[in-house]
């Protein structure tokens, strides 16, 4: 039974006589008004939807902040107030206009409803529906039509909130995870600082308008960046129609058609992961989507735009990064944080076993730059400030000081040496073959140590020497002493040595 079918009931409660009184009693207490006053209510004139396009048009002409970096791609003009693109797996920003700018969410807001309620249950826990969460949505907004005290799995309220944006199932999602909707937008606002949110506060699951409940084009990337590295709501979000199953608990069969037309497919744009949709009168056309083409994965966010221009808006965009920025590995780039570069990465030189770095940069880092972009033309900053296991430096690189993606330096993985003297080899077991292990010699190293090693042999050779050469002089000395000793007590005491037997010796 669907909202307004709840309203007709409320009034056939009354009997016909009783409905015509109450109707001739309103009526009769706003003539009367009227007379008191002496006045008639006037109303300014509504403004139309020309009066909307206008506006888009005269948006189109604010600046684009990221057209402002030098050398970067000119990006599209548009006609959001707000807007941006965002590459999800990096966090590199492709497109900035006024991201920073609080404005409404309208329904994108259950983006953040689903994390949370992804985050903090599990998809089989049933979630009954309050009075208070059925009816406390304003009359027109988007339902489901799920009436008070049905219920349902919280996997079939993902699919309410994010394929149908049912306003009450948000409201029942609120109340089934944080025990009522104020404590729940409590949650909302913690989530949102924790994950680096700084122009949002949020005061319900729906985003139905609140002067209070605001956010910016950046932080709505970061909530649905977060978002879809969730591969369930993923899936969930990416759902063009969902059928709802008849249960004990909920006896309605029926399908829920998504109103994100890149999900549906009626404009077709290739590589979409999901999204979500958002209007109200305050905030207009909100979107965010999300596409995945050549190794990048790009979030688009679109904020106050007129219908159907948000979604051509965000075709525009995907198109302007897909088109001028291309994924980068670091490692196979980088020269000046390398493994020849001795005094950046020491290696650990084992003759004996392996010959492995100690740190080197993690293959998977890559960055997102412009096509027109030259590795070379980076700026890099290294930060040791870094609490991840394994993980020693972080690099951050940057073009024309616009940030453009993360390096890290890591520990390089431990390997087993290739022998352990005295371990016990068991003939029968068979040991599977392994990669022959790759032996990195520093050359450099090995010749200082060669010719050090050299120098002292050389030095010790020559103390040797002097020491010999000292002792061999001063004994030849004390022999000659000795001898002329010997000689005048012989010639005195005893017979005749000058016979010829004894003149080759000089003494």
């Amino acid at each position: 039974m669907n909202f307004f079918n709840r309203k007709i009931l409320l009034f056939r409660k009354f009997s016909p006589s009783k409905y015509m009184q109450i109707k001739y009693t309103v009526l009769s207490v706003l003539i009367i008004c009227n007379i008191i006053t002496g006045s008639i209510s006037v109303h300014a004139a509504p403004v139309t939807s020309q009066d909307y396009q206008a506006e888009a048009e005269e948006r189109k002409a604010l600046p684009v902040q990221t057209n402002e970096i030098e050398n970067w791609p000119a990006g599209p003009a548009i006609g959001a107030q707000s807007a941006i693109l965002l590459e999800a797996n990096t966090g590199v920003l492709l497109y900035a206009k006024n991201i920073d700018e609080k404005l409404y969410p309208a329904s994108t807001t259950k983006l953040l409803t689903c994390l949370l309620a992804a985050e903090n249950s599990s998809m089989d826990e049933i979630v009954t529906f309050s009075r208070n969460a059925v009816f406390s949505i304003e009359p027109g907004s988007s339902n489901i039509g799920i009436d008070e005290n049905e219920s349902m799995p919280m996997e079939e309220c993902l699919y309410g909130i994010l394929t149908g944006s049912a306003n009450e199932v948000a409201n029942a999602v609120a109340e089934h995870i944080a025990g009522s909707m104020d404590d729940f937008a409590e949650m909302m606002n913690e989530k949102a600082a924790e994950l680096g949110c700084k122009n949002t506060h949020f005061v319900n699951a729906h985003g139905l308008h609140d002067e209070n409940h605001y956010t910016s084009a950046y932080d709505l990337a970061i909530i649905a960046r977060a978002f879809f590295q969730n591969e369930l709501l993923s899936r969930i979000g990416n759902t063009a129609t969902h059928h709802f199953e008849p249960t004990d608990t909920q006896p309605d069969d029926f399908f829920k058609r998504n109103k994100h037309q890149l999900i549906t497919g009626e404009i077709p744009y290739e590589g979409i992961k999901g999204g979500k949709t958002g209007y109200t009168s305050d905030a207009r056309q909100t979107l965010v989507t999300c596409a995945e083409q050549n190794g990048m994965k790009l979030i688009c966010v679109i904020m106050r735009e007129e219908s159907p221009e948000q979604f051509y808006d965000t075709v525009k965009l995907f198109d302007y990064g897909f088109s001028n920025f291309s994924v980068v590995n670091v490692k196979e780039n980088e020269t000046n944080y390398s493994i020849q570069n001795a005094n950046f990465f020491n290696t650990s030189n084992d003759i004996f076993g392996n010959s492995n770095p100690i740190l080197a940069l993690n293959p998977n880092s890559y960055l997102i730059m412009p096509k027109t972009a030259v590795f070379d033309e980076l700026d890099s900053r290294i930060s040791y400030d870094t609490t991840v296991e394994n993980q020693v430096a972080v690099i951050n690189y940057y073009y024309h000081d616009s940030y453009v993606g993360t390096a890290t330096v890591d520990l390089a993985e431990e390997t087993a040496a290739p022998y352990e003297f005295g371990a016990a080899v068991n003939p029968i077991e068979e040991v599977p073959a392994e990669e022959p292990a790759t032996i990195i010699v520093n050359i450099k190293t090995i010749l200082i140590a060669v010719l050090a090693a050299a120098g002292l042999l050389i030095v010790v050779c020559v103390i040797r020497s002097v020491i010999l050469n000292y002792n061999i002089l001063g004994g030849s000395r004390a022999a000659r002493k000795h001898g002329r000793r010997w000689w005048r007590k012989r010639r005195k005491d005893g017979p005749d040595f000058s016979s010829s037997r004894f003149d080759k010796f000089n003494f």
